[in-house]
């Protein structure tokens, strides 16, 4: 595959943006929307599909591309950034909630990363956007985040953003990992996944933790994220003012306990 090349840097902590440095006629793919700037110089275009520029040439190549987005509930449209200028230029992606963006090289993976379907930023252009399906049962109906996963295959540069701290984990043969389905953020094609129920009926209950977990078996190299966005958004919901009007009672406030205590509203 022929990928562009591109230098990058990444700035922030907790919610961080990457910088992309394009050398002219070189050009970087994203998702749309997840545009935070660019300089002078560099020309924004809509394409139809993954951007990889695939094999398959004409409209059904196109189509074939849009359509695999389109299963993962993806945008049938990305955006492509080239610098039509003469000097470098740079254009600046966010993440689109608290975390970390992971910077991959393909080439360093097999030329195939697989992740969680919504973890996709932006890529080198000539890196392909495709679906992996679980091929086993169990873990296509109880997968948690769905058995539908995106991957990415090239040999360049691909970034991939995570909620709350990333740890990554190289597994050696035969080394099992069980990790929360949700935080599971992306895995070498090497990673044998699977998904097992939580044993014992009073842990499957009542633990908290839900009825199933992924079962990481090495070898290979897996990324797991400390905060999902699907839990992040349970708890904000769960805190979000319940009154008809959607005014605040002042939770963890003295006040807002008596109004509680006095049933007031």
């Amino acid at each position: 595959m022929n990928n562009h090349e591109i230098d990058y840097k990444l700035y922030g902590d907790d919610m961080q943006f990457v910088e992309i440095e394009l050398d002219p006629q070189e050009t970087v793919v994203a998702e749309a929307g997840s545009l935070m700037m660019m300089e002078d110089g560099i020309s924004m275009e809509t394409i139809f599909g993954d951007g990889s520029g695939g094999s398959g040439g004409g409209i059904m190549g196109k189509l074939m591309g849009a359509g695999k987005r389109l299963i993962t509930g993806e945008s049938l449209f990305m955006t492509t950034f080239t610098n039509v200028g003469s000097g470098k230029k740079h254009v600046s992606f966010a993440s689109p909630y608290p975390g970390k963006i992971i910077p991959m090289d393909l080439s360093e993976y097999r030329g195939k990363i697989i992740c969680q379907k919504d973890a996709f930023l932006a890529a080198a252009k000539g890196v392909s956007v495709g679906v992996e399906f679980q091929r086993k049962l169990g873990t296509g109906f109880f997968g948690g985040e769905g058995f539908i996963m995106q991957k990415l295959e090239g040999d360049g540069l691909a970034f991939v953003h995570a909620g709350g701290t990333i740890h990554k984990k190289v597994l050696r043969p035969g080394e099992v990992l069980r990790v929360d389905t949700g935080c599971l953020v992306a895995m070498t094609s090497d990673v044998d996944y699977n998904i097992e129920m939580v044993k014992g009926v009073k842990t499957a209950l009542f633990g908290g933790e839900g009825l199933f977990f992924a079962t990481l078996r090495g070898p290979g190299t897996v990324w797991i994220q400390s905060l999902p966005f699907s839990r992040l958004a349970s708890r904000v919901f769960a805190a979000a003012p319940q009154t008809p009007g959607g005014g605040s009672k002042g939770e963890g406030s003295i006040t807002g306990g008596l109004f509680d205590l006095l049933g007031g509203k």
